[in-house]
């Protein structure tokens, strides 16, 4: 028994360790033309994530504009090679958050506000290289085999009937789990970078994104009155590694790598392809009713674009206070639509027609009847198809 004792608590402080089988030839990667699924289980995750594909096409938050899915499939293919990136799907799905994902069956997912919170071609070139690392490293199907295996040997340890030892070795079983996940994190955050290299990008950029999102953070917790998360992430039990952590360990081997040239950014590209969804993110962003968080948002856009406001921003920022109807935002959303007209008129190519939309409606709250519905004619005769035309004419008209 004491044999035992001593046996199960090695198992315990070591984490169980695995016994290394047999060397086995190497696999084809997924994004070799034709692969199919090796084994069962990578036959049966390809088949629930093909199921979820049949589903996401039917989804009304699928955004289906051919210039920006060209465009986030040409930075994909830029980023990772076109013959490497035929074995790929790109979607994008419109939703307020920071997020993107790719599935073992070559599935691409891409949030809408991820694009917000990117400040270059560079960044999001960043991102869907660490997604297309998860998938060339099969990084789905070997977190299935390790929780297949651990929760085998956690069913084994439940039996076992020594006190506390069993319980403890689940513990630890679990805890590996969650640290072969944060692993595989790491290697496909290494892995963006050798892709940006690769690609003519600035690999410096990867850390710069997880440093936007932890001032960001820092922002809404601000307002909001609470604690910052950015560098929370449950610990143990976190299947990702700490912002900060991602943040210096991206700089420090961008650094290491020492390139004759420091890469393209790619900036003026990146605005030019989302312009024209830009109202959109933003009504999209505001809804959130993260004051603090957008606020901050459009801070550092404006200073990281040497045009400084842009009209793009200060309509923006104008929604912004609307949106959030404190004394005195009304006045402020006034100001800041007027000065993007402004901004549009002085440098050329206007401001978005949905600037007047929000002038007149910011105007009529301040009682300027006169003055709004001027603006919101300007909007709809801007504007004439948009899909909030016929209630604003009727607003316009029983005012």
């Amino acid at each position: 028994m004491r044999a035992l004792a001593a046996l199960l608590a090695g198992i315990v402080l070591t984490g169980a360790a695995p016994v290394k089988p047999p060397a086995k030839p190497a696999l084809p990667l997924p994004s070799t033309a034709g692969y199919r699924p090796q084994d069962k289980l990578e036959e049966g995750l390809w088949f629930e994530m093909d199921e979820q594909e049949r589903l996401l096409k039917q989804s009304k938050f699928l955004v289906t504009d051919p210039a920006l899915n060209q465009y986030v499939r040409g930075v994909l293919c830029r980023t990772v090679g076109e013959q490497r990136c035929a074995a790929t799907r790109l979607y994008i799905v419109r939703t307020p958050y920071f997020n993107a994902s790719m599935a073992p069956n070559g599935v691409t997912i891409v949030y809408t506000g991820l694009f917000l919170r990117m400040r270059d071609e560079a960044q999001l070139a960043a991102v869907l290289g660490h997604e297309y690392t998860h998938f060339e490293q099969r990084h789905t199907l070997r977190l299935f085999k390790d929780i297949r295996a651990k929760t085998d040997a956690l069913s084994w340890l439940s039996f076992i009937p020594i006190p506390y030892v069993g319980m403890l070795g689940q513990i630890a079983l679990i805890g590996g789990i969650y640290s072969f996940s944060r692993d595989m994190e790491r290697e496909a955050d290494a892995g963006s970078l050798a892709e940006l290299a690769r690609a003519g990008y600035d690999p410096r950029e990867a850390s710069a994104i997880w440093e936007q999102l932890g001032a960001e953070n820092d922002a809404t917790a601000k307002v909001r009155g609470h604690k910052s998360q950015k560098d929370k992430n449950g610990g143990m039990f976190a299947t990702h590694p700490k912002s900060t952590e991602r943040m210096a360990t991206l700089r420090d081997k961008a650094a290491a790598m020492a390139l004759a040239e420091p890469g393209a950014k790619r900036t003026a590209e990146y605005r030019t392809a989302l312009k024209q969804w830009w109202p959109k993110l933003i009504d999209d962003q505001i809804k959130l009713q993260d004051f603090g968080g957008t606020e901050y948002l459009l801070g550092t856009l404006a200073a990281g674009d040497p045009a400084g406001w842009t009209p793009d921003l200060l309509y923006a920022k104008g929604e912004l206070y609307r949106s959030r109807g404190a004394p005195g935002d009304f006045e402020q959303a006034v100001a800041a639509y007027e000065a993007a007209v402004e901004a549009g008129r002085r440098i050329g190519g206007g401001a978005f027609p949905e600037t007047w939309r929000g002038l007149g409606l910011a105007r009529l709250r301040l009682g300027q009847a006169e003055a709004g519905r001027a603006a919101i004619r300007e909007y709809l005769a801007r504007r004439p198809n948009a899909e909030d035309a016929l209630i604003l004419a009727s607003m316009v008209q029983g005012v």
